[in-house]
Parts: C-alpha cells; sequence; structure tokens
C-alpha cells in the first residue's frame, strides 16, 4: 500500500538515506527502529512528504506522492512534538483542523478524544498545557479522521501509564481494521506489543525488514529488545 522505491537524501555531505527500498501493506504495524542519527526521521519525513528526496520515489496504492499533497489526508500522523499556535486554545485548534480537512474525510473518529476528556481542556491554550497533555492532543489529531496510514514518532513518549495504555489499545483496535500502522519508539516493551513487524535502519540503509517472530527465531531471544540488542552488538562488532 505505502512504498518507497531507492529513497535517497543528503543533507550537505551527510547521506541521510541510501536507497531505500520497502513496501507496507495494510495490516501491518511496523516497528522503526535504529541508532541516534541513522535516518527514520528523515525517511519518516519523506513519506509525509514533509522532505523531498534527492532521488527515489514514494508511492501510495500504487500511485506516485511526491510533488501531491492530497494523498496525506489518507495519512494521520503524531510527531514526537507537537508545536501548535500558543495562543490557540485546544477547541480552537480541533475546530481548525476540522475546517482544514472538511470534505477530505469521510467520518470523523471521536474515541481518543473521549477516552482522553479533551472537554476538560479544551478551553485551556495550548502553551499552558504540559508535555504529556500536548501528546494526547497530537494522538487525538492522528486518529480524528480516520485514516488508512498512520505514522506515530515517539507515541508515548510523556505520556502517563493510564494515557499510554489508551493509545495502545487504540493502535491495536486500528490494527485489527486492517490499518497499516508505522511507529518509531525507544521504549521496545511498547514496540512489542504493538507491532508485527521489525525494520531496522542503520546509516542511512536498511538493514533488515521482518516479521518480530521471525527475528526472535533468529537470534534465539525472546523478547523484542534482547532480539535487537544482539543484531546491534554484531553489526558493532562488525
Amino acid at each position: 500500500m505505502l512504498e518507497s522505491i531507492r529513497l535517497t537524501k543528503s543533507f550537505g555531505k551527510m547521506k541521510a538515506l541510501d536507497g531505500i527500498s520497502v513496501r507496507m501493506n495494510a495490516g501491518q504495524a511496523i516497528s522503526l527502529v535504529g541508532p541516534n542519527g541513522s535516518g527514520k526521521t528523515t525517511f519518516l519525513k519523506c513519506l509525509l512528504g514533509l522532505v523531498i528526496p534527492d532521488s527515489g520515489d514514494v508511492t501510495l496504492n500504487g500511485e506516485p506522492v511526491l510533488g501531491h499533497w492530497d494523498y496525506r489526508r489518507h495519512i494521520g500522523y503524531m510527531p514526537q512534538i507537537g508545536r501548535y499556535p500558543d495562543n490557540m486554545r485546544v477547541g480552537q485548534l480541533f475546530d481548525m483542523v476540522r475546517e482544514i480537512r472538511r470534505g477530505t474525510f469521510s467520518r470523523v473518529d471521536d474515541d481518543l478524544t473521549r477516552a482522553y476528556e479533551v472537554e476538560k481542556f479544551e478551553n485551556k491554550t495550548m502553551r499552558t498545557l504540559s508535555g504529556g497533555t500536548r501528546q494526547k492532543v497530537s494522538a487525538c489529531l492522528a486518529f480524528l479522521f480516520d485514516p488508512d496510514v498512520l505514522i506515530l514518532d515517539e507515541p508515548t513518549a510523556g505520556l502517563d501509564p493510564l494515557a499510554s495504555e489508551l493509545l495502545k489499545e487504540k493502535v491495536l483496535a486500528e490494527k485489527k481494521k486492517g490499518k497499516l500502522v508505522l511507529v518509531t519508539s525507544h521504549i521496545l516493551s511498547d514496540l512489542e506489543e504493538l507491532t508485527t513487524d521489525v525494520m531496522y535502519i542503520i546509516e542511512g540503509k536498511v538493514q533488515f525488514y521482518q516479521p518480530i517472530e521471525d527475528l526472535k527465531a533468529r537470534t534465539g531471544e525472546d523478547k523484542l529488545n534482547r532480539a535487537l540488542a544482539q543484531v546491534m552488538k554484531q553489526n558493532t562488532a562488525a
């Protein structure tokens, strides 16, 4: 459904992406992992159209998306750090986004908005919110328009345990509906609960991309964090 084809991107002399070609299908929940500076964020931003690759292409359902914008209506994006107008109230932000997206979605999904009881803080300005509450706002906006693809960058960062569990339950429910979920997190226990496949990127290249169970079998480990640690040690030794 979502495919990158030989994506390359450099920033000066640094090559952030080096020919990444992967196909991600409906019903998958993919953990995107790798060390800091490996190219994960650049890859996500290329999929979102926020970074233009030097070469290569991105397709959604077989259609090229680079240079277009309308495909984004099929994608829900939760950034690691949400940046919103400081003086805007939470309720105004939701109203603005709904107005901007009017006519581009089939239905509004308010499940997470209700679970997080957004009405209790909808009159607060964005500048007064804690980091965790901002994360709740970002999560609600990502799921709000019932997208086919969900891209979640460190989604549980800053969330309290209850809010984190509510979000994970929502992700699992969307996965069961056949959505494509792509998630990054440094909390590997979250990834193990949520995802079906692991994509490991290092130095702008995909080192491996396989089901979690295959990775565990390959390393002989029963936990994702131990399996990934073993692979990272092997890469360092090489």
